[in-house]
């Protein structure tokens, strides 16, 4: 595999204009407008309830978008459900994880691949899969109501990745981790995405776990965008959460071990 990292394209992958959801007579979003480019990472930053993970369902086909549109590799799929949305290559990592959690990590990991018929892109895929999250090998026939936090976020990641997307929405994968395991584990995310090309918006709380890693990113405060701008820019505004949570030279990092032909550090 090419250390060299894919270049982000100006195309976007994915592009919300005017958004509004809410349950009920209670508005949640208030005409969102954002976007993802291609082999992006993206930061969605906002406190508890600013509406991060209704934006994430939304997108994902879970809830039904009240107003705008969402555009998806150039396809319209503001009324797709979330089935549909998952073959066109979109995937979901929600705050529970949604694994089955009686079915073995293996059975997981299948059951990612489930949109899927082509048998030997999957045994690929599982080998890649493995090695990105070599710890899953191990706990391959353990249920995964068993497994630590932090290895229920990694089989969740796995198994998106078994299902071949072009864009993975990530609902707070750092919250109630310690600060190593949070690292970690956002540090995989920038090698999936500089290695696969794979794009990503990653929602948190904590500003600097999600910014060290990002290329651009989103303020939503009660339901609507309120600031926007790269990394940087963001970092240099506002403090927002435990901004000493995570070195900001995540992707950086990661990007001169690559160019200089190293394999990155992972812990």
């Amino acid at each position: 595999m090419s250390h060299s990292p894919p270049p982000i394209s100006d195309q976007p992958v994915l592009t919300l204009v005017d958004v509004a959801q809410g349950y009920g007579p209670n508005p949640v979003l208030h005409g969102v407008t954002l976007q993802v480019r291609r082999g992006e990472i993206a930061a969605l930053l906002g406190e508890r309830s600013a509406g991060k993970t209704t934006l994430l369902r939304t997108i994902a086909g879970m809830h039904a978008a009240h107003h705008g549109t969402i555009v998806f590799k150039g396809e319209d799929i503001t009324r797709s459900d979330a089935s549909v949305v998952v073959g066109q290559g979109l995937s979901l990592i929600s705050q529970t994880r949604a694994l089955f959690s009686h079915l073995s990590t293996l059975d997981n990991l299948r059951m990612g691949a489930y949109t899927r018929s082509d048998a030997a892109g999957i045994a690929h895929d599982m080998e890649a899969v493995y090695g990105y999250f070599p710890e899953l090998r191990a706990l391959s026939h353990q249920p995964a109501v068993n497994l630590l936090p932090q290895q229920q976020l990694m089989l969740a990641l796995a198994c998106a990745l078994m299902a071949g997307p072009d864009l993975i929405l990530l609902d707070e994968p750092c919250a109630a981790l310690p600060i190593a395991l949070a690292r970690d584990i956002m540090e995989r995310v920038v090698r999936i995405n500089r290695e696969r090309g794979i794009a990503v918006l990653v929602a948190e709380v904590d500003g600097s776990a999600a910014l060290a890693i990002a290329d651009y990113g989103y303020v939503l405060d009660q339901g609507t965008i309120t600031q926007e701008g790269t990394s940087a820019m963001l970092r240099d505004r506002m403090p927002i959460g435990c901004n000493s949570r995570l070195p900001v030279s995540a992707r950086r990092r990661y990007d001169v071990t690559a160019q200089a032909g190293a394999t990155p550090a992972l812990s």
